[in-house]
């Protein structure tokens, strides 16, 4: 399983907001460069977390993006939910699959009971968490 550089840099992108405490909020140039993703690029990626509503436009002439809940409110799952309709590690767990094996087949348990854990872990991760091992890395660092 792998994610979509959306979801990737969606999360970069909400992380860098939240590390920006000005009542303006950041402009996406800003995020664009301190996280190297493409201005045209990190367009749609701002667009959609706009429609899944988890940043905004800071409010006044001149302004950039602020988030619209606080870090320890948005999750990863979120973040993720934004770009794609779920997590689906094999193709046997989504809806619209219809699979040969139905009913007869062990494995698929344990798939499901992997994907279960995996949204559980995405659920369970929020930007402030992001934020506190990024003030570490930064400890670190300087």
């Amino acid at each position: 399983m792998k994610f979509s550089t959306k979801t990737r840099y969606g999360v970069r992108a909400i992380l860098e907001i939240a590390m920006n405490d000005s009542e303006n909020g950041i402009y996406q140039k800003d995020i664009a460069k301190n996280q190297n993703i493409s201005y045209k690029y990190l367009d749609h990626i701002m667009n959609s977390l706009k429609v899944a509503g988890l940043i905004t436009k800071a409010s006044g002439r001149k302004s950039g993006y602020v988030l619209t809940k606080k870090p320890e409110e948005i999750t990863i799952n979120d973040i993720h939910n934004a770009f794609e309709p779920g997590v689906c590690v094999v193709d046997c767990l989504s809806h619209n699959y219809s699979c040969k094996r139905e009913g007869k087949c062990a494995s698929k348990g344990f798939w499901g009971k992997l994907n279960n854990q995996i949204i559980a872990y995405l659920k369970a991760t929020t930007i402030q968490d992001l934020l506190e091992n990024q003030v570490k890395l930064d400890d670190i660092v300087n």
